[in-house]
């Protein structure tokens, strides 16, 4: 340790513009005059020799060597005012935007949803399978009374400190989503209604008008009840609990049933689920409790201008130097972003023009457009020992001549996809 003092004490007292065998038994880098510092030491004052000793003392601890500044080219760089801002935020903000990353996993997302069960589901043989399936799911669920009898109702709650580099929209916690469990003969009695009347119905069953949260309907069993209920049937089965039920049961067939489940999606925005027994009911209430937590950010995410460009960078890009190096390799993978380039074939366009400037460069110089479009049809591909020759071929060649000549933004390069 004292060794390494001494050796500090030596080399902030070392004169930064001394001779050469000072400079090299030091093992600094010699200092380099600047235009104007003509003069010794002693007339440039203590305050220029403390800013030479600092400035010698972090050019030997770089090893005279500056790594050149570098850009990292990928498809995930933000670009224009949006991306200046985000990049902006984050240096500062690192651990907010782990945090936030964390608060948006699917799991955690998930744990902020709480499904509310009314009593009257509670009722049926089958409704254990129902909440058996939401704890396994992981979330929570209560019973308590709702406004729609025999309905489940989602709710989304706000963690506990939001991140301040999520929107608030992505946190809000107002949405409500039904789900109303009819049984085969209420619903029938609702289809009836439906049918009989002309033009869209006023009012829908089983939807009151004050009520503004999204409304999604299951019945459960109407297959097997419409078939127990056809008239050759009935004897073996059960009778009615009404004469009106079997009237309406018998009257209502299955292209009926279609008809009206068309006029609620339709008219009213009612989806109907139409399950066969509580399993797959339960089923689709999971899958359906994954979707209402997750909905938030995926909506966030398509608002975005590019929903598929992800602010910040990745490993996989490619770097450019300020000296150009590492453009081509920009240029190489632009080529094969297009659909069915291969390796060959992206190396057999770089070689033959090495930047998109120089083939827009020789597109101008063609006369015709189909001339334009044939410009790299012919260049050969390398293949390996005993292939057939390949080339770069038409189809190509007229998608990257569109993409560097068209002034269309809503041009589809790729016909066959």
């Amino acid at each position: 340790m004292s060794r390494g003092r001494n050796f500090f004490r030596a080399m902030v007292r070392a004169p930064p513009t001394g001779s050469r065998s000072a400079a090299a038994g030091s093992g600094r880098c010699p200092a380099q005059r600047r235009p104007g510092s003509a003069g010794s030491q002693l007339e440039a004052g203590p305050a220029m020799s403390r800013t030479d000793a600092g400035r010698a003392g972090s050019s030997r601890r770089g090893g005279c060597l500056r790594r050149p500044p570098t850009w990292e080219v990928s498809d995930s760089d933000a670009e224009g005012p949006a991306g200046a801002e985000e990049g902006a935020r984050v240096p500062g903000s690192a651990e907010e935007r782990r945090a936030a990353a964390k608060a948006l996993r699917p799991e955690q997302a998930l744990r902020r949803v709480a499904v509310r069960v009314d009593p009257a589901v509670l009722e049926d043989a089958g409704a254990g399978i129902l909440l058996e399936a939401l704890s396994t799911l992981g979330c929570e669920y209560q019973v308590e009374t709702q406004r729609l009898a025999r309905s489940l109702r989602w709710t989304r709650a706000k963690p506990d400190s939001c991140p301040r580099t999520v929107p608030s929209e992505v946190w809000d916690a107002g949405e409500q989503d039904f789900l109303l469990l009819l049984e085969p003969e209420e619903f029938l009695q609702g289809v009836n209604q439906l049918t009989q009347t002309c033009g869209p119905p006023c009012s829908v069953p089983w939807i009151s008008p004050e009520g503004s949260a999204s409304l999604h309907v299951a019945v459960i069993g109407l297959d097997a009840y419409l078939w127990s209920h056809q008239p050759s049937n009935i004897h073996q089965t059960r009778q009615p609990e009404t004469a009106a039920v079997a009237r309406t049961a018998v009257a209502l067939s299955w292209p009926r049933v279609e008809e009206a489940l068309v006029l609620l999606q339709l008219w009213a925005h009612l989806d109907v689920l139409l399950v066969a027994s509580w399993q797959e009911l339960s089923r689709h209430v999971c899958a359906f409790t994954k979707a209402f937590a997750q909905r938030p950010l995926k909506q966030y995410q398509e608002s975005r201008a590019f929903s598929f460009c992800v602010a910040g960078r990745w490993a996989g890009g490619e770097r450019v130097a300020r000296d150009g190096t590492g453009l081509r390799g920009v240029w190489w993978r632009q080529i094969r972003q297009f659909n069915r380039v291969s390796p060959a074939v992206a190396d057999a366009i770089v070689t033959a023009f090495p930047s998109p400037r120089l083939l827009q460069q020789a597109y101008r110089t063609c006369n015709t457009e189909q001339e334009r479009t044939a410009l790299l049809a012919d260049l050969p591909v390398k293949t390996g020992d005993g292939a057939r020759p390949r080339r770069v071929g038409p189809d190509l060649a007229r998608r990257i001549c569109l993409f560097l000549t068209t002034t269309s933004p809503e041009l589809l390069l790729d016909l066959g996809s």
